[in-house]
């Protein structure tokens, strides 16, 4: 049975600045163990997570959001989350302007499935972000299964012009 549970090797992981804010532990504490399909792994830093073989998750909290925030937001079970696409383009349908609180992404606009992307908490310190290759993760079932983790991290501001307030919880 050990060599079972030692095929995976612990994924490399690079701290957030603010990893150890006593905050990340309460969200940490409340990961999943399943994340848009894929399975937990170990993490070589605190406050870190992966999930998938090979790792198509990984989060990371005591992220630093700089504002004003440009980047798309939508809100997700009353988590707001901005978006961005690594490779420094953005292929949804963005609303434009430069609100200190994110613009906001209508309900029609989705990721295109391809490249590798970055969700963000925004209004909550610490942040939590986790970055997944949008061919293998579903977007949004990834930010409803984040929801109770991330919950745990008090609110404190929301972006400003959120179009749609989504309600993908499972009971509604």
């Amino acid at each position: 049975m050990l060599l079972i549970s030692g095929c995976s090797s612990a994924v490399t992981v690079d701290a957030a600045p603010d990893a150890t804010d006593p905050d990340c532990a309460r969200a940490m504490v409340a990961m999943p163990d399943t994340l848009a399909g894929q399975d937990k792994r170990e993490t070589t830093a605190q406050a870190t997570a992966a999930w998938g073989d090979p790792a198509s998750i990984i989060l990371k909290c005591g992220a630093r959001v700089k504002e004003p925030v440009t980047d798309p937001c939508v809100r997700v079970n009353d988590v707001d989350w901005t978006l961005k696409q690594e490779d420094g383009t953005d292929d949804t349908s963005q609303s434009k302007g430069s609100q200190s609180g994110g613009t906001g992404q209508d309900q029609g606009e989705t990721l295109n499935g391809k490249g590798t992307w970055t969700a963000t908490s925004f209004g909550r310190s610490p942040a939590v972000q986790v970055t997944f290759d949008a061919a293998k993760v579903n977007s949004s079932t990834l930010l409803v299964d984040l929801q109770s983790a991330v919950g745990r991290i008090d609110q404190t501001k929301q972006c400003t012009s959120v179009s749609d307030d989504l309600d993908l919880s499972k009971d509604g």
